[in-house]
């Protein structure tokens, strides 16, 4: 491994913005499961999550617009996460946190109505394994457990073929889709989604691609 990379890995633990599980803590749920606003933010702001956050681009861009707002990023890769802790504090961002897990695991972070909006953006399709797709019903539900009723999902994604599955999974399960497009950025629009771009979408962007983004709500379970 390179040391540069063992460099960040060992700065990511004086991170107090970064939390990280080993596998066999997970048996558990995190101590900050139901008390994120209480006892890290310590403010009743509304908490958004951003899925797959990478660098945390996304999640950084994001608190920078709504400083009254919570906002975690969450991803598996803990050299990626490294930039957006070093961003956050050279910044001193306080309306930041990253969680180094995978999405699977979401629930022994996050507890009931705990959570008021969800970005994923730029999952990895997974256009072999549909079931480990981060909008697969399996996923939805795990979703659906620690959002606030009416709680908002977003998706951006360069895919396509995930587009469709995603909005084909929507109309099958009767769940609202409140903004749909296969090309963002040639729409006159408001939304959110078309104000922050990370590093690649931009070079995706300068490749031709298009960008794909839903909006939606979950069919509420009774």
């Amino acid at each position: 491994m390179p040391k540069k990379k063992l460099l960040h890995f060992q700065e990511n633990l004086s991170f107090p913005h970064l939390f990280q599980a080993r596998y066999h803590e997970l048996i558990t749920d995190h101590h900050l499961r139901t008390k994120w606003k209480e006892e890290f933010f310590r403010n009743k702001n509304p908490i958004i999550l951003e899925l797959g956050c990478g660098k945390g681009e996304y999640t950084i861009g994001l608190a920078e617009k709504s400083p009254d707002k919570n906002f975690i990023g969450m991803d598996i890769k803990g050299a990626r996460l490294w930039r957006g802790c070093k961003t956050v504090e050279e910044k001193q961002m306080k309306n930041v946190a990253f969680i180094r897990s995978q999405v699977d695991h979401i629930a022994k972070f996050f507890g009931k109505n705990e959570v008021d909006e969800i970005w994923i953006t730029f999952p990895d399709p997974q256009l072999k394994k549909d079931h480990k797709r981060l909008t697969a019903p399996v996923f939805l539900e795990k979703y659906r457990n620690i959002l606030v009723p009416g709680g908002i999902i977003h998706l951006k994604t360069d895919s396509y073929d995930l587009f469709t599955y995603t909005l084909g999974i929507f109309n099958r399960d009767n769940h609202t889709v409140l903004f749909a497009t296969d090309d963002l950025y040639h729409l006159k629009t408001n939304e959110d989604a078309g104000t922050i771009q990370t590093y690649y979408e931009r070079i995706w962007l300068e490749e031709g691609k298009k960008i794909c983004y839903l909006k939606f709500q979950l069919e509420p379970q009774f």
